[in-house]
């Protein structure tokens, strides 16, 4: 990592997501969007933006809530990867308003007065230092400018992202878990952490809104689909990159045999949970 880049406080996170681990994120968007679909509508539902107004979309991804959000718009995402594929869709659907840009949001400067509204589906629990980084997002936020994320509630209210893991009982070595404190995909789970980021970053009004969904890991194609998706975006990614073709065989094998368990006349849908956080500056 150079640049301004390798000096970020989130180097760990900057390494991981533009390496060969998180590349399904950006190439393989259609899976991504279908799984989250119920999120990305309630998000934008409670974040309710309007035409004319100037939006930051925190973690953007490969776009899809850019191409979702009216106004004039800036994705800032940490993966060149899914940056690139952003830009390539914005262009394809010819809006001249939006545009995704590597941006570190704990660190860049932001214009004051420059944004009516932060927006994030899942793009703010893994800052090292998530109120210093919001502190730096508030910065450039509109007096009474509002901000819309979703987040994941516990591990345990999140089996569609635990529990296949967890079936494969020993053939994967045990990962470390992150602390209470540190980046990670439920960092943001605990309700007094939340106030405690976004009051001590200088938002106000801060409400927690608890909604759950059926996330759909698979359609038609049923367990095959499911354990092909946990093969490309997950833990499993992180754990079997470079690990045997025989492990990654058996890694396959043990999540069909689980999500077979999950079929139905749906596909495999399975249960997570999430926070409407909102705020205002």
């Amino acid at each position: 990592m150079t640049g301004p880049q390798a000096h970020s406080p989130n180097i760990r996170e900057l390494q991981y997501w533009n390496s060969a681990a998180t590349r399904a994120w950006a190439e393989d968007y259609e899976w991504i969007d279908r799984l989250f679909a119920g999120v990305t509508q309630a998000a934008l539902d409670a974040a309710a933006p309007q035409p004319g107004e100037r939006v930051i979309d925190i973690g953007c991804g490969s776009g899809s809530t850019v191409l979702a959000l009216a106004g004039h718009v800036l994705g800032a995402d940490i993966s060149q990867q899914s940056v690139t594929q952003a830009n390539k869709r914005i262009a394809a659907a010819g809006l001249r308003q939006a545009e995704a840009a590597l941006a570190d949001v704990s660190t860049r400067g932001f214009a004051p007065d420059s944004f009516d509204l932060a927006f994030s589906r899942f793009g703010v629990m893994f800052f090292a230092d998530p109120t210093a980084s919001l502190a730096n997002l508030h910065k450039g936020m509109k007096s009474g400018g509002r901000v819309t994320f979703a987040v994941f509630r516990s591990r345990k209210e999140n089996p569609w992202a635990t529990a296949p893991i967890v079936a494969l009982g020993d053939l994967l070595p045990p990962q470390p878990k992150p602390g209470p404190e540190d980046p990670g995909q439920f960092s943001w789970a605990d309700p007094a952490r939340v106030h405690r980021i976004l009051e001590g970053a200088g938002f106000r009004d801060v409400t927690l809104t608890p909604q759950d969904f059926g996330f759909r890991l698979a359609g038609s194609g049923g367990a095959t689909e499911a354990s092909e998706f946990a093969m490309h975006v997950g833990p499993a990614v992180r754990a079997t990159l470079n690990a045997p073709v025989e492990l990654r065989e058996a890694v396959r094998a043990g999540l069909y045999a689980f999500f077979k368990t999950h079929e139905s006349a749906d596909g495999v849908v399975m249960q997570g949970a999430i926070w409407i956080v909102r705020a205002r500056a």
